[in-house]
């Protein structure tokens, strides 16, 4: 039920967390305080789809470790032992596993509070065409703190939103190719994909055996690295994290003092895209860094057209194996076993499930089968964004990392038409090779957020979250507060 008071509170709240570089931490009552007030009413973002029981050690102030009494939201793709793990969808509405993903057992043992889960774009915006990131059916439509009309993007977009508005100290995104950096620049956050492998993926929905990762979404960098440092390491489950140990450092050293100097910044100029308020915005952070010590290296990069779709064909045929192996683990009772069970599914439900955008990638994946198609599409994929992309950047400018803005501002949300992308950034670089890429904050177009981006090598985590920290450090630009209401207001 709406509460005037508590709406008010909350927003007093919420500006004062803006006008500040950091959120300072809270006890769980206060952020389910603010969940109530300006998530289930006032101005109703829909960001959280369930809060867990808080009767945990953690909940009471009794928890010991690095997050020891924080409290942080886990998109609703990961299994927590106390809620259902829906994916956005009806189909997985009872999907009570009773087990915790390893990344959320690790959360757990360092005190921190599984404070509930978190919307997302529905079957993280893997299902069909023309869809609106942050819609499912489990929890209808998220909004854009900063502008409720505008997209939060996707598909961690329930993740993005609370943290933006302060319902939680962090949340917990997941990526396949820009599911945590796009809600993370749109809603003026810091969200990390990590290297492929250096978080376990056991027991979280699959898209993509190569792609999928889940990583920090957070008001700092110095707060992602820290969360890292909790989820990160090797689960015998998980094949891909089988180095994950070796390349495990303490994320958070060194965030506070390494600077620019020396660092050398590859800026992928046309990746920059073509609107100049943007294009601005970015040339001020470029300067930024160049007055830190940082040497900007222009670099004049055209991705080969071939690689959107290798990457397309390899997501289809990983999705339909990895999405068969989920649901035939998951309860008996849950109505589809396999993909052809979810796509009846959704024809049995199409009301709910498909009044906006149908299930036309459900049904691609099904029909992708050929193993030799596979093989040479994630052979070019990976040889498109790799060895003929990031690598050869890196190594032929002799930089340390690469940037661009992450995406253009926030567009208007459009169940009908569905989301209304700008050219701009990179980030499919990064997903497709699994390589980090971090988005950091960079200011703001007519009110609207939008981050920078930073990526590097396999492995080079470390390297990137201190290059990014060392950029939050030297930011001019103001950055946006959540207002709460409409853009157009």
């Amino acid at each position: 039920m709406y509460r005037p008071s508590a709406y008010h509170g909350a927003l007093i709240a919420l500006c004062a967390f803006a006008a500040s570089p950091t959120f300072a931490q809270e006890t769980p009552t206060a952020y389910l305080e603010r969940i109530e007030a300006i998530d289930d009413s006032g101005p109703a973002i829909h960001a959280v789809v369930a809060v867990a029981p808080q009767d945990a050690p953690a909940a009471k102030g009794k928890a010991r470790g690095p997050l020891a009494g924080r409290a942080v939201l886990v998109k609703d793709n990961i299994e927590t032992r106390d809620m259902p793990t829906t994916a956005g969808s009806l189909a997985l509405k009872d999907n009570a596993t009773g087990r915790d993903a390893p990344l959320v057992a690790k959360l757990r043992s360092a005190g921190a509070v599984i404070l509930g889960k978190t919307n997302l774009s529905e079957w993280a915006n893997f299902r069909g065409e023309h869809s609106s990131s942050g819609w499912s059916a489990i929890g209808g439509q998220t909004k854009n703190p900063h502008a409720l009309d505008r997209s939060p993007c996707g598909s961690s977009s329930g993740s993005g939103a609370a943290v933006a508005a302060g319902m939680a100290w962090a949340a917990i995104g997941t990526e396949t190719d820009g599911s945590i950096t796009c809600p993370a620049s749109v809603m003026g956050i810091v969200g990390f994909k990590p290297t492929v492998g250096l978080v376990s993926r056991t027991h979280i929905v699959p898209i993509s055996a190569s792609q999928d990762t889940a990583g920090p979404m957070s008001t700092s960098v110095a707060d992602a690295a820290l969360i890292l440092n909790a989820i990160a390491g090797s689960d015998p489950a998980d094949p891909a994290t089988a180095e994950a140990n070796r390349h495990k450092p303490d994320f958070t050293v060194g965030l506070g003092k390494v600077g620019l100097k020396a660092v050398r910044v590859g800026v992928l100029r046309r990746q920059v895209g073509d609107m100049p308020a943007l294009t601005t915005l970015f040339d001020t952070a470029l300067t930024d860094m160049k007055r830190a010590g940082a040497q900007v290296v222009e670099i004049d990069y055209k991705p080969d057209e071939r690689l959107g779709e290798a990457e397309f064909t390899v997501l289809l045929h990983e999705f339909r194996e990895g999405v068969n192996a989920y649901l035939a683990g998951t309860p008996a009772a849950i109505p589809a076993r396999d993909l052809a069970g979810l796509i009846a599914f959704n024809k049995a439900h199409a009301a709910e499930e498909l009044r906006w955008y149908g299930q036309e990638t459900f049904e691609q994946a099904l029909a992708a089968t050929d193993p030799a198609v596979y093989a040479k599409a994630r052979a070019d994929a990976q040889r498109l964004a790799g060895a003929e992309g990031i690598d050869a950047l890196l190594r032929k400018y002799d930089v340390d990392v690469l940037v661009a803005p992450t995406t253009s501002p926030a567009w208007p949300i459009d169940p009908v038409l569905g989301d209304h992308f700008v050219d701009a950034g990179a980030g499919t670089l990064a997903a497709v090779t699994g390589y980090p890429h971090l988005s950091v904050p960079m200011g703001a177009v007519e009110g609207l957020p939008v981050g920078i981006s930073f990526m590097a090598g396999k492995w080079d985590d470390a390297k990137v979250l201190r290059i990014g920290a060392a950029y939050e450090r030297s930011r001019s630009a103001k950055l946006a507060a959540p207002a709460l209401r409409n853009w157009a207001q």
